[in-house]
């Protein structure tokens, strides 16, 4: 097992990395606090498949625990999905020392961390990735949100678990389609800070794609230390911590113009990192190599990067609503090289247009 922490004071905590870990949780969480109850809230695929493991692992340790269903797909990460939660947790008088546990991908993580820091002005969670894309990103640095039918995460709050469990079995029951979603997040890392992470991924993408253990638990390491490094210098992202949207500022737009059903989150960040490389050539901030290269790999490790067919001006008019867009600026996080990047303050619509 691999433990890395993240440094915030007082809301500092571990994030345990390894193989067979989810049936050691209640071990886990023992030696942080008690809690007065428990609570797993997953999708019902994941309760059958890990479900009466986790469970075990809590009553091993004494305490009352309860599971919770909440529907696959995206649309669960709604206000009327956390309303349902509420109830539940009202139903079997959870107190402010009861405990929710996030099983499941990026939906389970966000909603359960957005319900944790809302009910009773705040509960604790701990985080269970249980894909390649929430045990490197999303469970990692505390966002949590729900969508709003005009854009993706805009109802959340900043609220850190007290710790993160990647049980890296756990990816070798993803299909293959979610698993190579969450490749595109590792890629990120890549260019944002690390050239010889990518560089990895282009050498080994063949071992990579066939979830071999070493070059698996690499990435995922190498990933997690990267996250944690950039939330410990800028927590609630009023700067610094914005290198990490990296492809997402067209990625989500991306998402929101179809509906949240034609891609997964993944595949929507490959295609706007691939837009932002593509961007940051033609404002002349890095050579054509770069997009080119980018593009490369993740064709490589089977994740699209071609635009779907959008109305232009739609997209545009979606990323006035991302969360960087301030005073009607549009932000891009823009890439100098493989492991360089900067945050730009305006990209004009002209130079948008020209990319798309």
């Amino acid at each position: 097992m691999k433990r890395l922490g993240i440094e915030l004071g007082e809301r500092s905590y571990d994030i345990l990395i390894g193989p067979g870990l989810r049936k050691r949780i209640g071990e886990f969480l023992k030696a942080i606090f008690e809690p007065s109850r428990v609570i797993i809230i997953t999708h019902p695929s994941i309760n059958s498949l890990y479900g009466e493991e986790v469970l075990a692992s809590f009553i091993a340790q004494g305490w009352t625990t309860d599971i919770i269903e909440v529907p696959e797909g995206e649309s669960s990460k709604s206000l009327n999905q956390a309303e349902k939660l509420y109830d539940h947790l009202l139903a079997l008088n959870c107190d402010r020392k009861s405990v929710l546990v996030a099983l499941g991908g990026g939906v389970i993580g966000d909603l359960v961390g957005f319900v944790a820091a809302t009910y009773q002005r705040g509960v604790s969670f701990i985080q269970v990735p249980t894909t390649l894309l929430s045990m490197v990103d999303s469970s990692v640095g505390g966002k949590t949100a729900v969508n709003h039918p005009k854009g993706k995460n805009m109802i959340g709050a900043f609220y850190q678990p007290r710790l993160v469990v990647g049980d890296l079995e756990t990816l070798r029951t993803l299909s293959q389609k979610e698993y190579r979603a969450g490749l595109a997040e590792v890629v990120k890392y890549g260019v944002i800070a690390d050239a010889k992470l990518f560089e990895f991924l282009e050498t080994n993408y063949k071992e990579i794609i066939n979830l071999e253990h070493k070059f698996l638990t690499h990435i995922v390491e190498t990933s997690c230390a990267i996250k944690a490094r950039v939330v410990e210098k800028d927590e609630r992202e009023s700067h610094y911590r914005m290198i990490l949207n990296f492809g997402h500022t067209f990625g989500h737009a991306i998402e929101s113009l179809t509906g949240y059903s034609q891609f997964v989150h993944g595949e929507a960040v490959a295609i706007g990192m691939v837009l932002a490389a593509q961007l940051s050539h033609s404002t002349g901030k890095c050579s054509a190599q770069v997009p080119k290269r980018l593009g490369s790999l993740l064709k490589k490790l089977g994740l699209p990067i071609d635009m779907p067919i959008l109305i232009a001006s739609d997209l545009i008019a979606s990323l006035y609503h991302d969360k960087k867009t301030m005073d009607h600026k549009i932000k891009f996080i823009l890439v100098n090289e493989i492991g360089s990047i900067e945050i730009i303050d305006q990209v004009s619509e002209a130079e948008i247009l020209k990319v798309l």
